[in-house]
């Protein structure tokens, strides 16, 4: 008898219908049933794990069977419910969460998970669910195994890390991410939009092409990468896809063949693993980015991982054939222009300057052997944001630039990039470098990037610290000194951070109205509770 593993999670919506992912315990045929109507869909199978993904017409209260018996909801819980997606009133986002127990000793070191505080706050009906969630990135941690997951490990192996090397553990780190009860319940019946971030597969993933190069002499990398992408495609990046782009994506119709083999149980591992393997070796092969039109909002996220063009001398946050995409996408004759990067765009300005620099010392601007110390630095100290990646850094500003100004469609009212990553909060307001920024209510910006980490994974007080003498003193002292050792063009784009940083454990929401726009921080001290509120737009 097939029983209910891992959701049901509400992925892709829209006006009409909603895409409902499940794991199970064994293949078998699974109904969805909104309102009476009901839509079926079988299981497929990779690695001897179960899925479907099944769209359901209709609005309202759902259940989910398996074989004919109901598994969802379960006792106890609001009923979970499909809402229409006709526009975007209120995102919610956030990244960096760790899976761990919510007992005092853990919320000591982790902190309260507000992604679970905003779900009890919901299941009380004190807040009407959003419209959709963005997980920015770092939805597991890979390299960074909880106690319970670390038991997991053991049990089966052992040899190797004590991190994620296949399938099977993967599997298992998403069970364990997903399936807190008041997490799972909002899963269910709030839409998701997910991109991966590095530790989704491994701290500093994709780096620089020297990264790569050491990884790829470790005996279990192999292993790792390919079931990392294999494992984001089955758990994140299938439910972020339309039902129209679903069935054009040759891997699924290849993984549902498969399942067609034989008894009718085949599985899909073979296929699913060439696939991760050929995206990992050559990025173009497979494109993770996805654009939404919701009413008069645009979204657009980003792969600003495993797109990058790594080569010294001519590194890509993303890749030619990626840009080329996005420039498509990046348009006016919108209320609002969201964009997701997990690795936020504007950073405190003197960090920006660093890594500037470094990526210049370390293409050879001081020499070969000033080149070697600088890709040491730039792993040491995570010198990988869209400034070091200075020429995808200048295109990306000259973009916008000219998406704000109407000259690629009429101006958006916003243009809000929505970030992760850096494990506190912000928000920045940017411009051509003859922006006047100097209004405290920001009321000549259009562009502004809004960060929000982490939703569980808090900074020590010492840790901090450091982040804000490094990020905003010594940094801002020594940027512009160090690029102009390197003999670095001006920038041709200013911004400034106007509110933050705040460290807490938090999520934000953005409220969209017409082309007024507000964003607002909540932490969790313990409760959930408002920290911080901005208008963009009037």
């Amino acid at each position: 008898m097939p029983d209910l593993l891992v959701g049901p999670m509400l992925r892709h919506a829209d006006a009409s219908s909603a895409s409902i992912w499940v794991e199970t315990s064994e293949p078998c045929e699974v109904t969805v049933d909104v309102g009476g109507t009901r839509t079926s869909g079988r299981t497929f199978t990779v690695h001897g794990h179960h899925y479907a993904i099944v769209d359901a017409e209709g609005s309202g209260a759902y259940t989910v069977e398996l074989d004919g018996r109901q598994v969802w909801p379960v006792e106890d819980f609001p009923e979970s419910r499909i809402r229409p997606l006709e526009r975007l009133r209120r995102v919610v986002f956030g990244s960096c969460r760790t899976s761990v127990p919510h007992d005092a000793a853990h919320v000591k070191v982790h902190g309260p998970d507000v992604l679970r505080e905003y779900g009890l706050r919901l299941m009380a009906g004190e807040e009407e669910p959003p419209d959709l969630l963005l997980f920015l990135g770092d939805q597991v941690y890979a390299d960074e195994p909880s106690q319970e997951m670390l038991g997991f490990i053991r049990a089966r192996r052992q040899d190797g890390p004590d991190e994620i090397v296949d399938f099977e553990e993967y599997a298992e780190l998403y069970r364990q991410a997903w399936t807190d009860p008041v997490v799972r319940w909002v899963l269910s019946t709030v839409p998701t939009a997910m991109i991966f971030d590095d530790h989704d597969v491994r701290d500093d993933w994709n780096t620089s092409a020297a990264w790569r190069a050491q990884m790829a002499e470790v005996p279990w990398w192999p292993s790792r990468v390919v079931s990392a992408l294999g494992a984001y495609w089955v758990y994140q990046h299938l439910g972020n896809l339309s039902p129209a782009e679903r069935a054009a994506d040759p891997t699924y119709a290849a993984i549902q063949a498969a399942a067609g083999d034989g008894d009718g149980y085949g599985d899909g591992a073979a296929v699913l693993d060439a696939f991760a393997k050929q995206a990992d070796a050559d990025p173009p092969s497979a494109r993770w980015s996805y654009a939404r039109d919701i009413g008069r909002t645009r979204l657009v996220m980003l792969d600003t991982r495993c797109a990058r063009t790594l080569d010294p001398g001519r590194r890509r946050m993303i890749d030619d054939v990626e840009w080329s995409w996005f420039t498509e996408q990046a348009k006016g004759d919108v209320d609002h222009l969201l964009i997701g990067s997990s690795v936020p765009v504007f950073l405190p300005s003197g960090i920006f300057d660093v890594e500037s620099w470094n990526e210049a010392l370390a293409d050879g601007a001081w020499g070969r052997r000033a080149a070697g110390w600088g890709e040491r630095v730039r792993q040491a100290l995570d010198l990988e944001h869209w400034g070091a990646f200075r020429r995808s850094f200048d295109d990306f500003g000259r973009l916008l630039v000219d998406v704000a100004a109407g000259r690629r469609g009429s101006a958006p009212a916003t243009i809000v990039l929505l970030s992760g990553d850096v494990h506190y909060s912000y928000l920045a307001a940017a411009g051509p470098a003859s922006a006047d920024l100097a209004s405290a209510h920001l009321d000549a910006a259009r562009i502004y990037q809004a960060v929000c980490s982490p939703i569980r994974n808090p900074l020590s007080r010492t840790l901090r610290l450091a982040n804000v003498v490094a990020s905003f003193g010594i940094a801002g002292l020594a940027g512009g000194l160090l690029a102009g050792t390197a003999r670095l063009p001006r920038r041709r784009f200013r911004w400034k951070i106007t509110d933050g940083p705040w460290f807490p454990n938090a999520l934000a929401a953005l409220d969209l109205d017409g082309r007024s726009a507000l964003v607002r921080w909540y932490t969790a001290r313990p409760d959930l509770e408002e920290m911080a509120r901005v208008r963009l737009a009037p």
